[in-house]
């Protein structure tokens, strides 16, 4: 083993001080604590076209003046709400152009969320030092909640959406060279029909990335991994989410890290602080390391305090504890030189 000095802690729209993400404030605040890779959350302009490149430039001079990377961006994920039709064609002109604009300004990454229903919560839990962790019950009454606003969506209409996505977008992204990062629905392994979608990643999340990964067999098409999604998907996180990492790892499809930890596992979890869920993620470390990661790993969904509402003390810890994770891995595989 050698050590991996390309990847690195980054920050994200989760966790921003001040006015903005690449406010004086925010960039001061990442900087304190090792950060100098941000990932930006990019909204449409209003009427519904695509990103301003204005703005684009102006937020890469902000990091630029700082010496942080503007490394990545979240686009919306407004594309799979529509089926066949003009409408669904009109989203794909303008994610592919936004692809060119990414591009232009030199941001190689765009990540997105595929999400019919809005990411399940229904739990607080207390925990260390009066933070509360979110969390999630299966419902045994699930099958009498209301349809989210996609109304019913099975799983042939769901991966026809996604299929002519990648079918669509991965040659553009191909072109513009823009990696495109999927981030898991959150939580996967829903029951099929849960608020009225047979979500992509269910019933078995690793099976649903194989086959999401299969559908343009290139680096282009990638994956935003969050680690704690992933583990709300399985039964036994601890032992099951080492061979998601593998899989995409050695294929080089993983683009991003979210790296986050739960309590529990499929159908009833928490998310807790990093140093205390059912993942070692010492051990996940070690995989991006001996796979050539090269991306930014993040922290993700750190606990709230009434003191600290945007959790940026949270957030301080987590990206000291990537940190520390890295240095440990690296010094480890110096060592055994």
């Amino acid at each position: 083993m050698k050590p991996n000095l390309a990847m690195h802690v980054g920050g994200d729209y989760h966790s921003v001080a001040g006015s903005g993400i690449t406010s004086r404030e925010n960039l001061e605040y990442n900087l304190r604590h090792g950060v100098r890779h941000l990932t930006a959350q990019v909204k449409k302009r209003p009427g519904g076209g695509g990103w301003d490149p204005d703005e684009l430039a102006r937020m890469k001079d902000d990091c630029d003046r700082a010496g942080v990377t503007f490394e990545a961006i979240r686009m919306d994920s407004d594309y799979i709400m529509h089926r066949k039709g003009p409408d669904r064609d009109r989203e794909i002109d303008i994610i592919r152009g936004n692809l060119r604009k990414a591009a232009a300004i030199g941001v190689r990454v765009v990540t997105h969320h595929w999400t019919l229903i809005p990411i399940r919560r229904n739990a607080r839990t207390p925990g260390r030092g009066g933070v509360t962790y979110a969390g999630f019950r299966l419902e045994k009454d699930w099958a009498s909640l209301p349809h989210g606003p996609a109304g019913r969506v099975d799983a042939g209409d769901y991966w026809e959406r996604i299929a002519y996505f990648v079918e669509k977008v991965i040659p553009a992204a191909r072109e513009a060279d823009v990696r495109i990062a999927c981030h898991p629905y959150d939580p996967p392994g829903l029951p099929f029909g849960y608020q009225g979608a047979d979500n992509w990643d269910s019933p078995d999340v690793f099976a649903a990335i194989k086959k999401y990964e299969a559908l343009a067999d290139t680096p282009y098409n990638g994956f935003q991994l969050c680690l704690g999604t992933v583990a709300e998907g399985m039964a036994n996180p601890r032992r099951d989410v080492l061979p998601v990492v593998r899989y995409l790892g050695e294929r080089g499809k993983i683009h991003q890290i979210h790296m986050r930890n739960i309590r529990g596992g499929l159908g009833k979890f928490d998310e807790v602080f990093p140093d205390e869920g059912e993942m070692n993620l010492l051990e996940v470390m070690r995989i991006l390391r001996d796979t050539g990661f090269s991306g930014s790993i993040c922290p993700d969904h750190m606990p709230h305090h009434p003191g600290d509402p945007k959790a940026l003390q949270a957030f301080a810890m987590g990206y000291g504890y990537i940190a520390g994770l890295i240095q440990a891995v690296n010094t480890e595989a110096a060592g055994s030189r």
